[in-house]
Order: C-alpha cells, then structure tokens, then sequence
C-alpha cells in the first residue's frame, strides 16, 4: 500500500478561539425530566453509512490551499478559488452554528457528531480525524476546517456503475469498496477515489500534464449534490403505520436506504420529484449565467459563464464554465466567520463576502415570485415557487420565510400590520400571517426515550416526527410521490402540480392601500436561544454562535419580493401556467397561455395555443381543481372530473385562441386548463394554466 501523502502550511487560529474549533473536552450526559438520561447510548456504529470508510484513502484529501495557486488569485468572476471559499461550503467547517449544534448533538446522543462531520469536514472524517466526535481532533494544518474542499468533490466517484460513460477506474473502485455501493447516496455516502485522480466534467485533453484527471459525466449530475443534501437520521428506522423508533444500540441502519431513515433534510429528493429534473425549464435568466433555462442543481448554483478555470498553465476558454459560486440563502455567517478566524487562515476578504452575500441575496429575489390583489373586502397574496425545490428548503431548524403585509390609510399612515417583524427584538408576529417552515419534534415515544416532552424540538438527532411542513413545493409537485420521498406537506394540503400558495388577508377600514413583502430569515431567534441555552461550558460554542448573531444583525430578513396593493382599484390574478406540455411529434413543447385580463367587466379573456400540430382538431379541458397524472405518455394537469369546451381547429402553425366567456358565476373561482389535441395518431397535451376569475 502506497503512503499516504498530504501537503502541509503554516497558519495560525486567532488566539482565543482554539475553543470553537474544537479543542473542548465531550460534553458530560444531561439529566432531563422523566427519569431518562441523555445523550442516548448510540455508538459510531449508530451512524455507519456505505461507501468509502475512514483511513480507506491511498492518498488523503489535500487541503484547498493545494489548488489556489492554479486556479485562484486570477478573476473572481471565472475561478474556482475566491467563489468557493467566500461559499459556505467553502467555510462549512468554520461555521458558528455548525459548531454549535454539533454539541448539541453530541450531548444528545452518543457519538452523534459523526452524522455532522462526515459532510462539514470530509477530509477529516476519511482521514480518521472526526473521532471524537466533538471535533477535537481536526486538524487546521491540514485543511480539516476548510470544509467541502475542491479536492475532496473532485475526487468523487460515481456510486452508480456505468461503465460505457465513467473513468474506467471505476469500476475496480466501486467492486472495491469494503460496503455495498450506495447507489442512492444521502447523508454523506460518498465514493472517493482513493488515488488522487481529479475529475470534472471536461476533457482537457492529451497534453494536460499539471495532475492527473479524468472527465466525469457525474459532476454535472445533480445526484452529486444530493449526496449531502438529502439528509437522514440512520439510527432511526421507519416502521410500517409510517412513525419512527430507534434502532438496536451499537447497530448499522438495517437498510441504510433513504427511505427507511428518519428525513431530516431532502433538498435532492425534492428537485428529484420536480418538473426540473424531467427537462430544462426557461428561467429567461432568473438564477444567472449563460443558460436562461435550467434543469441540475448546478445550472442554478453553479451558473456557467465564458472564461478560464484556471490562471496558470494556457488553459482553455469556455463558453460553459461553472461559476463556483454555491450560494443558498445564508446572508450573515460568513461575517461570523470572518469574525472568528483572521482572513489569513480562512482567505476570505470584506469585498469576497460582501460578494457572496449579494449573490445570495439575489438567489432569494429569485427564489418566488409574488402577485397579490384584491377580492372583494379582502387582498390575496399568491406565493409562487420558482426553485426546484421546496421553498424554503435544507436544514429545517431556524429557517422560515413569511409574508409581511402592511395597510396604509390615505394620509400614508400604518394603520395596521399582519407578519410584523421587530428588528430590535427578532421577535416575530406568526399567529396573523403565513409562516413557511418546517418544525420537528418528538412524538409520546421518544419523549419517553428521552425524557424531553413530546411536541416541536430543536434537538435534530432526537426528533422523529414532523410537526408542520408548509414550505411551498416545485413545479410538478405530486403528492404520492413527495410521501414515498418523506417530504410530504404536514399540516397543509398542496394538491398535485401546485407549486404555490395563497394567504388570503381581511382589510382594515379606512385602508386605501397594502404593501406586500416576503422575507426570508436564516436564523431565527427561537433556534439561536435554543443553542445559547443548551451551550456546552466545556466549549462555549453555543454562546459564541449567539454573540455573533448578534454583532451582524441577528440575521436581519431579506426582502424576498415586494408588491403594492390598491383597494378600489380592481386586479385579477394573472393567469398562472403550471406543469410539463408532452413533447409533440414533430418536436417541441406546445403552449397554452392567458391574454387578457379574466374580469368580467371586461370579459375580454381569450386563451392562446401555441406549438401544437397544424390543422388538427383540439379541445380544452378544464377542472376547479389540477392533477399530474400520467396519461397518454402525457401528464394530465386538470383534476377529475373535468369539462370540456367545443372541439376546434388548430391553424397552419399550430395556433389557435379561444375565447373564455365570463359570467357572474364565475366570479371569485379558480379554474384549471389543458389543451389536449391530435398528434400523429397520438393525444398531444400542452402545459397547464390556472387562472382566477374577478368582477
């Protein structure tokens, strides 16, 4: 066996902060009410997941330092460096509130670091360094802090063997791996090269001598993200009437199948059961780059530009270069980060993060898009979810999203506020607005566990149960499948295809008008007290979180969207398409679309057909209601049962508008509808349109 070979630097952790870093001894057990003692007996052989094992590597992952040199220092706006460390994944293994919930899940249940530092510090963990699992053992000369290092997603492998399209090392990698391949990877299980061949998804061709490489299909696979962003609780196992009980102590998951573990996060599965993994989707821009339509997590988080990878070596030109910029909607902690540790051992800048900022910023004013409008004495507010995923999605704890609605009278005053947040306090109005979170708890049967009560819980390894899941779904959102995916809805219904959301709102006499606001919060104050309380003396991480969430503006709300609301002043919804169309023979993907506005004082509405087969008959379908049901090697997007409006022709092009009659009855509904026509002997089906009807 080949030695194993690391490079190594010279830095230095600000003095003071050795603690956060993890230089603390374990926590000692708490005692909770009902007798029962924490943390539970787990061992590290609780959280055993497939693929490559600790110490299994014939070279160690370097650290990202290694990199920077070729691929740094150049063009923040084409190299891979500067984006990626001004990332949170860049600094995941620096973050405060990891930190500080890697306590609490370590004082909770035995050896529960493991599940946290196996996709925080990687390096670490395959190298045998995340024993303890409180961290103590990571080593910053080596990297460990650094988190999801270059090296380490570079060196990732294809847990599904395809031998025609993959490096042809694979598959002597995967028949080697000392557990089963986990071909549906979550929670960390990763397959690492154990050589230190770097993969991408580009040719550099025969002349390429600066390491060794190999083009890899996978790194444009959003499967590759999914490996740590869908995340499962393995020392649970998933019983037949649905719920969840812990496994035998000192035991590997039965099944490790993601389906069968408790689904503390499905960002991955979300987007799998999305009309974005079916195709592109045009996105006329909104998420960057040089595609406007987009599909992979990468097309969203890693927009390609024009430019060079690298800044040494004559390297090659790209029209399709991924920008490594993998921002979410963290808008605070990277000043943590900066605040913690000197820009000399995180290499971050005040410009790098006010940066990244921005961008993440900006990915959240793309996340949704608002529409509001009055319906007799009352507004709606439709939410609509532009992502490819639940909105808002990931970790769950901390995380929500809210409408704000403010009604002014007409001297421009506030007369009355529905979400109200106070920036002072970070204290939240919830009881008079919509809140879009996901809250976990424990049910009867692990409270008896743990001697903690039943009921909403921050204590993410102990909770078995969702409380409330309200975040809004994708666009091709199908229930069954969500529930197969352990990403249902709880307490809300979202029918099939709805990927938005309406709150409807009273207004107060004497408002003339209503400014509508959605915003995000990373942090909340209710998650950031939770980890102050629960701090461990012996580290100090949970109060060190909480003082930086206060020096940088206890996570101040971004804006997400904003609209004004004028009573007496009528607005219809705009109509709203939804679903896939069924590719046409002939290729393409036909249109059904709104022109006009569906009011009846207007009554004007018209619905538009475009792209469909030329002088074929067709007919409108439609429901109160929308559907995803698969028909016809189609979807059919309305509900049953549903109407139809007269059979007509379509044009030379494909064409056709047909006129909406609009009668009082139909005042205040919502309607669903599909254009349905003859393909070549086949049904054609184009994408559907929900439209609401106003006086």
């Amino acid at each position: 066996m080949a030695p194993k070979q690391h490079a190594s630097r010279t830095r230095r952790l600000l003095i003071g902060l050795a603690v956060l870093t993890g230089l603390g001894t374990a926590a000692t057990a708490l005692q909770q009410g009902g007798g029962a003692t924490l943390p539970l007996g787990t061992t590290i052989q609780d959280f055993f997941l497939n693929g490559t094992q600790p110490n299994e590597l014939l070279v160690e992952v370097f650290e990202s330092d290694s990199c920077a040199a070729c691929h740094g220092f150049y063009d923040p706006e084409q190299e891979p460096y500067e984006p990626w460390v001004a990332s949170m994944m860049g600094q995941a293994g620096r973050d405060p509130i990891f930190w500080a919930c890697l306590d609490v899940a370590n004082q909770d249940v035995g050896d529960g670091g493991d599940l946290c530092l196996r996709c925080h510090a990687p390096g670490a963990w395959l190298d045998g360094r995340s024993t303890p699992t409180d961290g103590s053992a990571l080593d910053d000369q080596l990297g460990d802090f650094d988190g999801v290092t270059c090296h380490f997603c570079h060196r990732m492998v294809d847990p599904v063997a395809d031998p025609l399209n993959n490096p042809m090392e694979d598959v002597g990698i995967l028949a080697g791996l000392s557990t089963p391949s986990p071909t549906d990877p979550h929670t960390g299980q990763y397959v690492i090269d154990p050589e230190d061949r770097r993969r991408g998804p580009f040719d550099l061709g025969p002349n390429f001598f600066f390491h060794e490489w190999r083009e890899s299909p996978f790194h444009r696979e959003s499967m590759m993200c999914g490996t740590c962003h869908d995340v499962s609780n393995p020392a649970f196992d998933k019983q037949p009437d649905g719920s969840y009980v812990l496994n035998a102590v000192n035991t590997p998951h039965p099944t490790q199948a993601k389906s069968d573990t408790f689904p503390v996060e499905r960002t991955f599965s979300e987007w799998a059961n999305s009309d974005y993994a079916q195709r592109d989707i045009e996105t006329d821009g909104r998420f960057g780059g040089n595609e406007t339509a987009v599909s992979s997590c990468q097309d969203c988080h890693m927009p390609k530009t024009s430019g060079v990878a690298a800044g040494f070596g004559s390297p090659e030109f790209r029209d399709d270069l991924p920008q490594h910029f993998f921002n979410g909607g963290n808008t605070w902690v990277l000043r943590a980060v900066r605040s913690l540790y000197s820009d000399s051992v995180t290499n971050l800048s005040a410009q790098s993060v006010e940066d990244s900022i921005a961008r993440a910023k900006n990915m959240l004013r793309s996340a949704a898009t608002v529409q509001s409008w009055q319906d007799g004495p009352d507004i709606v507010v439709r939410v609509i979810n532009e992502t490819g995923h639940k909105l808002p999605t990931g970790y769950p704890e901390g995380r929500r999203m809210w409408l704000n609605v403010r009604f002014y009278d007409m001297n421009g005053q506030v007369i009355d506020e529905r979400g109200h947040y106070d920036s002072a306090t970070a204290d939240l109005t919830t009881g008079d607005t919509t809140v879009f979170e996901a809250k976990l708890g424990l049910d009867d049967y692990m409270a008896a566990q743990t001697g903690l009560p039943a009921g909403e819980s921050f204590h993410f390894v102990l909770n078995n149960t969702f409380i409330k899941d309200n975040r809004i779904p994708p666009r091709g959102y199908e229930v069954a499948s969500f529930e197969h995916a352990g990403a249902a809805p709880v307490g809300t219904v979202f029918e099939n295809s709805q990927h938005w959301h309406d709150t409807v709102y009273a207004r107060p006499n004497l408002a003339v008008r209503a400014e509508v606001r959605l915003l995000y919060q990373t942090t909340s104050k209710e998650y950031i007290e939770f980890l102050q309380a629960h701090n461990d003396p012996n580290t100090n991480r949970g109060q060190i979180a909480y003082d930086q969430w206060v020096l940088h503006g206890k996570s101040a709300p971004v804006v997400m969207a904003r609209q004004w609301v004028e009573f007496n002043n009528q607005k219809c919804a705009e109509p709203l398409e939804y679903g896939l169309a069924k590719e046409a023979t002939a290729g393409g993907y036909p249109r059904l679309y709104g022109f006009g506005r569906p009011q009846l004082s207007v009554n004007a509405f018209r619905l538009k057909v475009e792209g469909a087969n030329p002088n074929r008959p067709a007919a409108i379908l439609w429901s109160t209601s929308p559907d995803n049901a698969f028909e016809h090697g189609g979807t059919r997007l309305v509900g049953t049962p549903f109407n139809r409006l007269p059979v007509f022709k379509l044009g030379g092009l494909g064409e056709a508008t047909v006129n909406i009659p609009i009668d009082g009855s139909m005042v205040g509904t919502t309607r669903f509808y599909q254009c349905w026509f003859r393909d070549q002997g086949q049904i054609g089906m184009t994408n559907g349109l929900m439209v609401t009807f106003c006086d």
